[in-house]
């Protein structure tokens, strides 16, 4: 019998961004930023902060994502909790230097191996997401 945790699934998409680690880290650690890119929301980046990720409600869902910061290393990584619609995962970002900016490693962790649809609706959700950074930090001073 499996454990919890062999059951579960890891989203992993890697980019590197033509900017330096710390416009990368302003627009994921600047409230203000990260709604621009990602969700309204009430971010801090102090370990314990628990903060909501906010959209309009969708049938089925009111829009609200409970979080929590779990991991704050400036520069390097950053990490949270992502409640909602039932599913309790973790979302990590690692960045590292890169030659031509910052490599980007976004890890979303916990999606139960029988529901393929949750895991499919983050892949194309952080895609979106990453392709709006990418957008925002054009505009980052």
């Amino acid at each position: 019998m499996s454990s919890p945790v062999e059951a579960t699934r890891t989203l992993v998409i890697e980019r590197v961004f033509p900017h330096p680690p710390q416009k990368l880290w302003r627009a994921l650690t600047e409230s203000p930023l990260i709604a621009q890119w990602l969700l309204q929301n009430d971010f801090q980046p102090s370990i314990g902060h628990k903060f909501q990720f906010r959209r309009d409600p969708v049938p089925n869902w009111d829009g609200v994502i409970d979080c929590k910061v779990i991991v704050v290393d400036p520069l390097k990584r950053l990490s949270y909790t992502w409640s909602a619609m039932g599913l309790d995962s973790v979302v990590l970002f690692i960045l590292t230097p890169a030659e031509s900016g910052t490599h980007l490693r976004m890890e979303h962790s916990g999606f139960p191996a029988d529901q393929p649809q949750a895991y499919g609706g983050a892949k194309y959700g952080w895609q979106n997401f990453l392709n709006h950074l990418e957008q925002v930090l054009g505009d980052v001073a």
